[in-house]
């Protein structure tokens, strides 16, 4: 189980490694546009004037949103060069503290000296890629550095017919992959799931409460606090 494990997470930090520099290049349709500032908006209004840890922080498109309301933002991420790309955004540094870490084993001094516990979490297009057994590792990290009570916000994408990438197979433990191509050429196969407003909430039913989940065309969203 655990080289299985190591090997998904490898391939997905090799592709975003490998496409880091063009992410924000990468253009979005008008439709998926308007449902990610319709989220945001959202977003925002639920984390004003918190400490937000953000999973996966990536290249930092929404610490940035977020850094606008929250009291503080510990963006977090695994690969070097996604974080780069996010430090290049010019952030406040009294604002947005940038940590690399494995967000499934996340360091026990996460928060900065003066600086409020975490209240919120938000992981932004990274739930998608999470195996049954990754989910399961995230989810007790975040119990055991964080506690009970705090809000949790994942955010993903639908699966779109005649847009979203194909599924190139299933595992017997219901996981989906998806073949990608990196800049080079190269072909990596990732995990990427799209689960069921109800798969959702089984998922979480034993970790968290108040599980509520919105879906627009392109994009979903759920919230809860965890027990």
């Amino acid at each position: 189980m655990t080289d299985s494990i190591d090997k998904d997470r490898d391939a997905v930090a090799r592709y975003y490694a490998a496409i880091a520099a063009d992410y924000d290049a990468i253009e979005e349709d008008e439709e998926r546009s308007e449902d990610l500032e319709e989220v945001a908006d959202g977003v925002a209004g639920l984390v004003e004037g918190m400490t937000v840890l953000e999973l996966a922080c990536g290249t930092g498109r929404f610490t940035e949103i977020l850094a606008d309301v929250a009291g503080h933002v510990i963006a977090v991420d695994s690969e070097p060069a996604m974080l780069g790309q996010a430090r290049e955004r010019g952030l406040d540094e009294d604002l947005v503290t940038f940590v690399q870490a494995d967000a499934l084993d996340l360091p026990a001094d996460l928060v900065p000296d003066g600086v409020d516990p975490v209240k919120a979490v938000f992981i932004g297009f990274w739930w998608s890629h999470l195996t049954r057994a990754h989910q399961e590792l995230m989810l007790a990290s975040l119990r055991k550095r964080l506690g009970k009570d705090v809000l949790l916000i994942v955010l993903d994408d639908n699966y779109i017919e005649g847009k979203s990438l194909p599924v190139a197979r299933t595992d017997a433990q219901g996981n989906t992959w998806q073949i990608v191509n990196t800049p080079d050429g190269e072909r990596v196969e990732l995990p990427r799931n799209y689960p069921t407003d109800s798969s959702l909430k089984k998922r979480l039913a034993n970790v968290a409460r108040e599980i509520r989940v919105a879906r627009w065309d392109t994009v979903w969203v759920l919230t809860c606090r965890l027990k």
